[in-house]
């Protein structure tokens, strides 16, 4: 059976694209949740629309992805922790704490599930971290725990 997505589904595709489902699945599952309807005419000139806005949707949320990746990479980020004797820290420095500390330089609120940090900081000192802003725009940031 052939469908026009109404909603991005994560194992089938995005908004707008036009697929060819068994009827089943597309009759007990994606149609009565709204995320599908059946193709027509209308509806695959529906669809052509649909993707159209979303390249433009993506292409908009790329460059600012972009604009904000160059104001991270610039910036020099210090993150101030309360360390004990010998530069370890009294606990460690997670992800959300580095997404805050961003987000005070930049200016612009930052999710803590976009910085990708390997494990959590747990000693005095510069680090390197990747910030996914964007599926294509990664953004290399480097900061430094500092004693409080």
């Amino acid at each position: 059976m052939k469908i026009v997505l109404r909603a991005d589904v994560e194992t089938l595709g995005k908004k707008g694209d036009l697929l060819d489902v068994a009827n089943g699945y597309a009759r007990n599952f994606l149609v009565p949740r709204g995320l599908a309807i059946v193709a027509t005419k209308g509806t695959i000139k529906q669809s052509v629309a649909m993707r159209r806005s979303r390249e433009v949707k993506d292409s908009r949320d790329r460059d600012s992805a972009q604009a904000m990746a160059t104001t991270l990479t610039a910036s020099a980020v210090q993150i101030t922790a309360r360390a004990g004797e010998g530069g370890k820290l009294f606990g460690s420095v997670t992800s959300s704490d580095v997404a805050a500390a961003l987000g005070a330089v930049v200016g612009f609120e930052l999710d803590r599930r976009k910085v990708e940090l390997a494990e959590p900081l747990k000693a005095l000192g510069p680090a390197v971290v990747t910030v996914r802003l964007h599926p294509d725009v990664v953004a290399t940031v480097s900061i430094e725990v500092i004693a409080e």
